[in-house]
């Protein structure tokens, strides 16, 4: 009867530490997708604002067709990207195509005088910070789950119950080349 009673109570116990350990990986896992689905908002913010921005920067500089039709095809491509990785290669390629349309602005001192523009270009600086601290916020849950999954005791239960390890909302190369070279100051 002794035996029994302890053999239970270490079943039950291991019962409640398997179960602990599920439900842990479960919330950051469900952290993750809600951190992703915030990215998802500012990234749809910015989805809406840069149509308006282009539209803007046409009436100063119409003839640089390129730069928005850059701007056009990288949107397009990041608004129907699917999963995180070919959603970060999309940004990057977004991201780039409008600092290249802000650049135009510089050879036009009438469209940087432009209220319209500098509210459109203060929104997008504003939404590009929420961005970066959601995507803080999303790596940040991602190497916590992925951590967990891959340590003891959650390696026990991660791959049996089907959990694999989340991908990061990382930079293109592009953009890490792009940040990493300095801006040239003239005088």
């Amino acid at each position: 009867m002794g035996i029994a009673l302890v053999m239970a109570a270490l079943g039950l116990g291991i019962l409640i530490f398997a179960g602990s350990a599920y439900n842990r990986i479960v919330a950051l896992k469900q952290r993750c997708s809600q951190a992703f689905a915030d990215i998802d908002v500012q990234l749809r913010l910015r989805y809406d604002l840069i149509p308006n921005l282009v539209e803007t920067v046409k009436g100063y500089a119409g003839h640089e067709k390129s730069i928005f039709e850059a701007v056009s095809v990288a949107r397009s491509q990041a608004m129907n990207s699917s999963n995180i990785g070919d959603r970060a290669l999309a940004e990057g390629q977004l991201g780039m195509a409008v600092t290249k349309l802000m650049a135009v602005s510089e050879n036009y001192p009438e469209l940087k005088a432009n209220q319209n523009f500098m509210s459109l270009q203060k929104e997008l600086t504003d939404i590009e910070n929420k961005i970066a601290a959601a995507r803080r916020f999303l790596n940040n849950s991602t190497s916590e789950y992925n951590t967990v999954i891959e340590q003891f005791p959650g390696v026990l239960f991660a791959r049996s119950f089907g959990f694999s390890p989340a991908q990061y909302f990382e930079i293109s190369e592009q953009e890490k080349a792009q940040v990493s070279t300095p801006v040239a100051v003239k005088f």
